[in-house]
């Protein structure tokens, strides 16, 4: 894996482009890394998105600055993305995208860089869905989980097997996904919390929304990855 080192306002960080093999396919990812790190979150985005989520890429900056790295990566290859954006066919396929989250989570473990950081995962819309599938089937080895405007009821009896303690984040305008987070937070038997951002729609793309989102984020992992 190649890495570079870049300088920022507080750290030292180590950045690169990487390859992640899930199975048969090769899934692209940008891992930041930064000096002293305590932990690691791997993003798991939404239906019909991919690494380069303007959104996700945000939250990724801040949990970075905080001090834990990040690992955005594509769930699906080129080609599964074209036939996805055709059929829908691979978007709501929880059990193939929490798949490819615990293949990128044991990648981690075989890397030098990595391997030492307490894994998180950060999931959106459907992503939130994946998250807490593959933290169910982790276990105890992820120490936290986030979801934004996620989907958890798509986690279906995965819940009641999710350790890692979860935040759920949904936006006070986003009726649907509230209802679907407030009975998924019901069944979770971990450590958890709900927490609705006034006056924020699914997307949180009011001014000062995502922030509220992103710092949440971060203190969420700081407390539980270290």
């Amino acid at each position: 894996m190649a890495m570079t080192a870049t300088p920022a306002n507080k750290a030292i960080v180590k950045t690169g482009e990487v390859q992640i093999r899930a199975g048969v396919v090769l899934l692209s990812g940008e891992l930041t890394v930064p000096k002293d790190a305590t932990g690691i979150v791997l993003f798991a985005h939404g239906s019909g998105s991919s690494r380069h989520s303007p959104r996700n890429q945000y939250v990724a900056r801040v949990i970075c600055n905080s001090g834990v790295g990040t690992l955005l990566f594509d769930l699906l290859t080129r080609e599964e993305e074209a036939i996805d954006n055709n059929t829908r066919e691979f978007r709501f396929d929880i059990n193939l995208l929490a798949r490819r989250l615990v293949a990128a989570t044991k990648w981690l473990a075989g890397e030098n860089e990595t391997s030492h950081l307490r894994p998180g995962y950060f999931g959106a819309s459907t992503g939130g869905g994946a998250a807490l599938v593959a933290a169910a089937e982790r276990g105890e080895k992820v120490g936290a989980v986030v979801s934004r405007g996620g989907r958890p009821d798509l986690a279906g009896e995965a819940l009641h097997h999710v350790k890692a303690p979860t935040l759920l984040i949904v936006g006070s305008l986003d009726g649907p996904v509230i209802r679907m987070n407030e009975d998924a937070y019901a069944q979770l038997r971990c450590v958890k919390e709900l927490k609705i951002i006034p006056g924020a729609t699914h997307l949180f793309e009011e001014p000062g929304k995502l922030e509220e989102v992103a710092n949440l984020a971060a203190k969420w992992f700081l407390k539980h990855l270290q």
